[in-house]
C-alpha cells in the first residue's frame, strides 16, 4: 500500500494547535452553544431551570458536568422542529433517523451549518489519506440518512471527482469500480466484504482496482476485519465515526499515517464519557458512554448528547485532538445490522401483527463466519399449527422485517412456553458472537 500520509501543511491549523489554545477555543465555543441553546430552544431553557443552572456558570470546561444530559427520546419528544434554535426559514436541510417507534429523530442544518458538515468531513477524508483530485465512489445510502450527502458535500468540498452511487446494486458498484477507477470508496464495511465476495464471484481480483482507500462508518468493525480488507484489497481500510443528532458523518476520524482511533474533530464537537448507569463523567482512560456537546451548530445544537456508544478517549497522536477507540458497543439494545439500526421494539410490532404468535420472541445475533446475522425466535401461539402454516407465518414475518427495517433476518418459530420469562426487565437481545 501507497504512504497516504497528508503534508503537514494542508492540514487546518488547528489540527496542530497546542492544548492550551484548543482548550480554550472549546471554552469561548461552549459557552456561545449554551447561550445559543438556552435562549432559543424552549427544551433547553426549561431543562437548564430544572437542573439549577444557567449558561453563565460555565467558567471552565469541567463546568459541563453541571449541566443535564440530552436523550433521544427528548429529540422525539420534540418532533419534528421544536429542537431548532433559528427561525425555520434559516433551516437549509432537514435529515431524519428511520424513526424506530413511528417517531424519527429529526435534525436541521442551517448554511453555515452545512458548510461546517463539509469541512470536517473534508478533513477526515484527507486524514484518511484521500486528496483533491482523486476519485470518491460513495456506496453510503443517500436520502435522510445523512452518511450519503455527508460523504459527498465532504469530499467535493475537499477537491475530489465525486461518484454518487449509493447503497445497494451491487453488480452496478463493481461495475463502476472497474470502469471509472475511484481512488477511494465510503461504504459500510460489511458491504465491502459483500462487494468482495461478488468480485472473487465474478472473477475480479479485489487486490487489482484502482482502490486506495477504503473509508468505512455506520457500524461497529474489528481489527481483524480491518487487517482482512487490506490484505484481500491492497488498500488502507480506516474508520469515520458520526451520528445524525450530532452532525452526520464526520465527528471523528482515523489518520491513515496511525489507524489507532478516531480523532475527534474537538474544535466543533466536545466529548465526554460518562459512566452509563450514574452519569458520572469519567476520566480519560476510562471506559463508558460517549456525549457530546456540539460547539458551533446552529440550527439544531446538542448539549451532552447520550450517543448510548461505549468507548474510552485517549490522548491524540497523529493530531492534537483526543481520540476514541473503535465503539465496543451499546449501552442500550439496539442492534447494528449491515449498517442498519435495530430495535427489537420494530420486531415487536410486527411480531403483535400475527395472529398467530405469541408477544414473547428474543433476537438472536450470531457470527457464523465474518458477517453478522440475526435470527427471530418467537413463539407461537397454538401448538397445534401445521408446518404449512408455520412456513406461512415465518415467511410473512421475514418479509415485514425485509420491507420495513430493511434487513434480512431468520425467523424461527418454537413451541408456546418454550422463551424465559422474565420478572424484570426483559432481555430481547441474545448476543451469541462471541461465544
Amino acid at each position: 500500500m501507497r504512504d497516504l500520509t497528508p503534508p503537514k501543511d494542508t492540514l487546518d491549523p488547528i489540527e496542530t494547535a497546542s492544548i492550551d489554545e484548543l482548550r480554550s477555543l472549546q471554552l469561548e465555543r461552549l459557552r456561545w452553544s449554551l447561550g445559543h441553546a438556552y435562549a432559543n430552544v424552549a427544551h433547553y431553557r426549561r431543562a437548564f431551570d430544572d437542573a439549577g443552572v444557567h449558561p453563565d456558570d460555565l467558567r471552565a470546561l469541567e463546568d459541563l458536568a453541571r449541566f443535564p444530559f440530552t436523550a433521544k427520546q427528548d429529540l422525539r419528544d420534540n418532533y419534528p422542529f421544536g429542537m431548532f434554535a433559528v427561525p425555520r426559514e434559516q433551516v437549509v436541510r432537514v435529515h431524519a433517523s428511520s424513526g424506530t417507534t413511528g417517531k424519527p429523530t429529526v435534525v436541521g442544518y442551517t448554511q453555515d451549518d452545512v458548510d461546517m458538515w463539509a469541512s470536517v468531513v473534508a478533513r477526515s477524508i484527507r486524514a484518511s489519506g484521500v486528496r483533491p483530485g482523486m476519485t470518491v465512489h460513495i456506496a453510503y445510502g443517500y436520502g435522510l440518512f445523512t452518511g450519503g450527502l455527508g460523504a459527498h458535500y465532504g469530499a467535493e468540498r475537499l477537491g475530489c471527482t465525486v461518484i454518487p452511487v449509493s447503497g445497494g446494486q451491487t453488480d452496478r458498484q463493481i461495475q463502476l469500480i472497474q470502469d471509472f477507477a475511484p481512488d477511494a470508496i465510503m461504504v459500510t464495511p460489511s458491504y465491502m466484504l459483500a462487494l468482495i465476495d461478488e468480485m472473487r464471484a465474478r472473477g475480479v481480483d479485489p487486490s487489482g482496482t484502482s482502490l486506495q482507500v477504503g473509508i468505512f462508518g455506520a457500524e461497529p468493525w474489528t481489527q481483524a476485519m480491518r487487517e482482512e480488507v487490506e490484505a484481500t484489497c491492497d488498500m488502507h481500510a480506516v474508520d469515520i465515526y458520526g451520528l445524525s443528532e450530532v452532525i452526520g458523518p464526520g465527528v471523528a476520524n482515523e489518520c491513515v499515517e496511525t489507524k489507532d482511533g478516531l480523532h475527534v474533530w474537538e474544535d466543533h464537537f466536545y466529548p465526554e464519557i460518562i459512566d452509563p448507569v450514574t452519569g458520572e463523567v469519567l476520566p480519560d482512560g476510562e471506559e463508558g458512554e460517549l456525549v457530546f456537546t456540539s460547539l458551533t451548530k446552529q440550527a439544531m445544537p446538542v448539549v451532552r448528547y447520550r450517543t448510548r456508544d461505549l468507548t474510552r478517549l485517549l490522548p491524540g497522536t497523529a493530531r492534537t485532538m483526543r481520540r476514541m477507540e473503535k465503539v465496543t458497543g451499546r449501552s442500550d439494545d439496539m442492534m447494528i445490522l449491515r449498517g442498519v439500526n435495530v430495535f427489537p421494539t420494530q420486531i415487536e410490532e410486527i411480531v403483535l401483527e400475527v395472529g398467530e404468535l405469541a408477544p414473547h420472541f428474543v433476537c438472536e445475533l450470531t457470527r457464523p463466519a465474518r458477517l453478522d446475522e440475526l435470527t427471530v425466535k418467537v413463539e407461537v401461539r397454538d401448538g397445534t399449527l401445521t408446518d404449512d402454516r408455520r412456513a406461512e407465518v415465518a415467511a410473512l414475518v421475514r418479509r415485514r422485517i425485509k420491507d420495513r427495517i430493511g434487513i434480512n433476518a431468520e425467523v424461527a418459530l418454537v413451541e408456546p412456553m418454550s422463551l424465559v420469562r422474565s420478572v424484570g426487565k426483559i432481555k430481547r437481545v441474545e448476543d451469541l458472537r462471541e461465544r
